[in-house]
């Protein structure tokens, strides 16, 4: 279970998290959790501020992904929380013969996904994916199951492991000492699993979870 930071060339976001953590109240929080319009294209305290697409998040996220993995022209790839199926977008860019399939919870994400890969998306549950087992060369995903209560958060990352069939990746949000947790923990909005680095790798050994990760610390 290799620990690697694939999204490196993701841009950092610039914005003052602790200022923004010291105005965030509980019911941002509960808003933030129906993942609907308010989340993606609402005020910022409520999720993203403006969910939109740019070529400068993830064209050199996906052609890391296909270089490190050494993905063909052919590959199939599920991105679990896949939004409005931005990352797929670029994937399909980069390989215009790949089988691409993403889901999501958000039905507001799911309707107001990029045209061409509405075909490609669907709303459906992290713990329960509609797909056989080993259907995938890649499964993805980024910042979404620990959106999940401790126990489904469990069913999920067993989920990612049964429908992948040769790679997968998924990050967490996650801490590696005391000042990140509090930071954590006043920032999020969503998140319901959060631990710590040697916690999560306990997880991820006890549901037989034996592909990559890296973590989210804000």
């Amino acid at each position: 279970m290799p620990e690697i930071d694939l999204l490196d060339k993701y841009p950092k976001s610039k914005r003052p998290v602790d200022e923004r953590a010291s105005l965030i109240a509980a019911e941002h929080r509960v808003v933030a959790r129906q993942f609907g319009k308010d989340f993606f294209d609402g005020d910022r305290l409520y999720g993203y501020g403006g969910f939109g697409y740019h070529p400068r998040f993830w064209t050199e996220t996906v052609a890391q992904f296909k270089e490190h993995y050494g993905l063909t022209d052919d590959v199939s790839i599920l991105d679990v929380g896949c939004a409005k199926g931005y990352m797929l977008h670029d994937f399909g860019l980069l390989m215009p013969d790949a089988t691409l399939k993403g889901i999501d919870i958000s039905e507001y994400a799911i309707e107001n996904a990029i045209d061409d890969m509405k075909v490609n998306v669907e709303v459906a549950d992290a713990m329960d994916l509609p797909f056989e087992d080993d259907s995938f060369d890649l499964v993805i995903a980024i910042n979404s199951i620990h959106n999940l209560p401790l126990e489904d958060c469990k069913t999920s990352v067993r989920e990612l492991q049964r429908v992948a069939k040769k790679h997968a990746f998924l990050t967490v949000d996650a801490w590696r000492n005391d000042e990140q947790e509090v930071r954590m923990k006043n920032w999020n909005l969503t998140g319901l699993t959060m631990m710590h680095v040697d916690d999560w790798e306990v997880l991820f050994a006890e549901c037989g979870y034996t592909y990559d990760y890296f973590w989210f610390i804000p």
